[in-house]
């Protein structure tokens, strides 16, 4: 593992006690409510982050290739795998990966992406203002313009220039987008919802590329 790496598990495990804070307040209720995530509600994005942090190179391997190479599937089964009988016991198995080093690939700014990612999912519709820091972001945001990975955020950023006004990121040659970090990496993420807190002559491609994503 390279410091960079030890760098941004540090920050991926910030992210995820930040989350579970935010998730030990919610009602009952609350753990039904929609996210930006699809079709999957608040506990079923944290069972899904629980999975992702549980599973290595070989059992990613195995679960996609049971899966016949169906991401959907795949993901499905691992999600009802970490769920528990009630949102607290997915919640205490959640809180037992908040140290997970564990991850299918080297890929590390992708998976601090997801968690970054899936909080502000729940966030986002509950309210709930907490948001990721600059420090977390800034690294996702780099990754996502240059590759697809999880998401299709490097094709949502062709042919844009995109900038913070709130931290170091900066990339791309085109109409301009502007905002905070956080605003870009959602959207570059495909969550419509925060373009409009983004500003410039891009904007509206940006928006035309969003339009009916679904994550």
């Amino acid at each position: 593992m390279t410091r960079s790496d030890d760098r941004l598990w540090a920050l991926m495990r910030a992210e995820r006690a930040a989350l579970a804070d935010d998730l030990s307040a919610l009602s009952a209720e609350q753990w039904r409510h929609a996210t930006l995530c699809g079709q999957w509600d608040v506990e079923q994005v944290v069972a899904h982050l629980t999975a992702a942090a549980s599973l290595n190179q070989w059992r990613w391997l195995r679960s996609i290739v049971g899966a016949r190479f169906r991401p959907d599937v795949h993901n499905q089964r691992r999600l009802a795998e970490q769920r528990g009988k009630t949102p607290a016991e997915t919640l205490d198995r959640f809180r037992a990966v908040i140290g997970s080093t564990t991850a299918p690939s080297g890929h590390t700014p992708a998976y601090l992406g997801e968690v970054l990612v899936h909080a502000q999912d729940i966030r986002w519709p509950l309210g709930i203002l907490r948001s990721p820091s600059v420090n977390a972001l800034t690294p996702v945001a780099n990754f996502f313009a240059r590759r697809n990975f999880a998401v299709a955020s490097r094709t949502n950023a062709a042919g844009l220039q995109l900038r913070a006004d709130d931290g170091p990121f900066a990339t791309g040659s085109g109409p301009l987008v502007t905002g905070s970090t956080l605003a870009l990496v959602m959207s570059m993420a495909g969550r419509a919802p925060y373009l409009e807190q983004l500003d410039g002559p891009g904007v509206p491609m940006l928006r035309s590329r969003l339009h009916g994503t679904a994550a």
